[in-house]
C-alpha cells in the first residue's frame, strides 16, 4: 500500500529518476505493481490543487491571473494515452506530448505566485480546445473560487476574440500580446492595417494608441514594447485607466513570465514529464501529485527565504557532507 503523501514526498526528494521502479527500489514493502495500482486507482483532480493553495495566495484586486499552456514532452513514448502531436514553445516546434493549460495567481511580487487550476488538453476525451479550457477556468476562478484579482495576463495564443470578450464581460482587464500579422484599425477611414504600418510618435510610444480589433466590439489600447535586443512585443489591454503608460504595460508583460517559472519547476523538480505509465488516469494522477510536490517545495522555499532550486539542492547537502567526511568510495591510488 502507498499513499498520496508518500508519492508526493518521493517526487520532492528524488533527483533525476522519478519512475515507479525507482520508488519501489527505495521504499520497503512496496512493489512496482503497488505503485502502478495507486496511480491507476486514484482519481485526483485539479480541485485538490485549489484546496492546497487557497490560503496561500495573496489575493486582492491588484493581483493577476495568468494563463498559458505547457507540453509534457513524451516524444519517445508511443503507447501512452493522452499523448498527441502538438506545438511546444520550449521545443519551438511540434512534439509528441501531453498538453496542460495552467491558471496561475500572482500578487505581482517577484516569486509570489501559485497555480490555481489546470486542465489536461485531451480533445479526443472531452472535445474541448485549449481556448475552451481557458474560458472555463477563468469563469470558475471568478464564480466559484471568488478570486479578487482583476487583471488577466496571457500571450497571443489566447488572444482570440471570444476570450477577450469574455474577460470584458466579467468586468476584468487583460494584457496580452498580439502576433505581428494581426490587423488593427485606428480609424474607420483608414481601415485595418498591419501593426508595423502604424506611425509610432513619441506620445504613442509613451502612452499607447487606441485601436479596434476585428470581431471585438470595444476598443483596446495598443503598446509597442521594444526590448534592448530590438525584439518587439505588441501588447493590448482593455484597461479603462486613461493614465495608463507603456511602463505599466511592461510590468504586466513581465509578470506574465512567472507562469514559465511554474512550467520549468514542474518539469525539472517534480518530474512531471517522467511518468512512464500508459494509462490516462495514471498520467493524470501523476501530474496532480507533481503540482502537490511543487507547492510543497514552494512553501518550504518561502519559509526559508530560498529558491525552489536551493530547497531541492539542500536535500542532498547532508549526504554530501557525510560522504566527504567518510567516503564510501575513495579515490583510487595506484600502488
Amino acid at each position: 500500500m502507498i499513499t498520496k503523501q508518500q508519492y508526493v514526498e518521493f517526487l520532492v526528494s528524488t533527483v533525476a529518476n522519478f519512475t515507479a521502479t525507482h520508488l519501489a527500489e527505495h521504499l520497503d514493502g512496496v512493489s512496482h505493481d503497488t505503485i502502478t495500482d495507486f496511480l491507476q486507482g486514484e482519481r485526483l483532480t485539479a480541485h485538490s490543487l485549489w484546496e492546497l493553495v487557497a490560503t496561500l495566495i495573496a489575493d486582492s484586486p491588484k493581483a493577476f491571473l495568468i494563463v498559458d499552456d505547457s507540453v509534457q514532452d513524451k516524444r519517445y513514448s508511443h503507447f501512452i494515452e493522452l499523448v498527441r502531436l502538438q506545438y511546444s514553445g520550449a521545443a519551438q516546434g511540434l512534439v509528441r506530448g501531453i498538453g496542460v493549460v495552467n491558471l496561475v495567481h500572482s500578487s505581482g511580487g517577484a516569486g509570489d505566485f501559485y497555480p490555481l487550476d489546470y486542465r489536461i488538453y485531451a480533445p479526443d476525451a472531452d472535445g474541448k480546445t485549449k481556448n475552451e479550457h481557458f474560458r472555463e477556468m477563468l469563469v470558475r476562478a471568478v464564480a466559484d473560487k471568488h478570486i479578487q484579482a482583476r487583471t488577466v495576463l496571457f500571450d497571443s495564443w489566447y488572444a482570440a476574440a471570444d476570450n477577450l470578450k469574455l474577460i470584458h464581460r466579467l468586468g476584468l482587464s487583460f494584457f496580452t500580446t498580439l502576433k505581428a500579422n494581426r490587423l488593427v484599425s485606428l480609424t474607420k477611414e483608414t481601415g485595418y492595417v498591419h501593426l508595423d504600418e502604424i506611425e509610432w510618435t513619441l506620445e504613442r510610444l509613451q502612452n499607447g494608441v487606441s485601436v479596434k480589433l476585428k470581431e471585438v466590439p470595444f476598443p483596446v489600447r495598443l503598446f509597442k514594447l521594444v526590448a534592448t535586443n530590438g525584439d518587439i512585443d505588441w501588447v493590448i489591454t482593455n484597461c479603462p485607466d486613461e493614465t495608463l503608460t507603456t511602463q505599466v504595460a511592461e510590468v504586466a508583460n513581465d509578470v506574465r513570465w512567472q507562469i514559465e517559472e511554474l512550467h520549468r519547476g514542474l518539469k525539472q523538480m517534480t518530474g512531471s514529464e517522467k511518468c512512464q505509465c500508459r494509462k490516462a488516469r495514471s498520467q493524470r494522477n501523476h501530474l496532480a501529485c507533481c503540482y502537490h510536490a511543487w507547492v510543497s517545495l514552494k512553501v518550504k522555499a518561502q519559509q526559508t527565504n530560498k529558491t525552489l532550486y536551493q530547497v531541492k539542492t539542500d536535500l542532498l547537502r547532508g549526504y554530501l557532507l557525510t560522504e566527504l567526511q567518510n567516503p564510501h568510495v575513495r579515490a583510487f591510488q595506484p600502488v
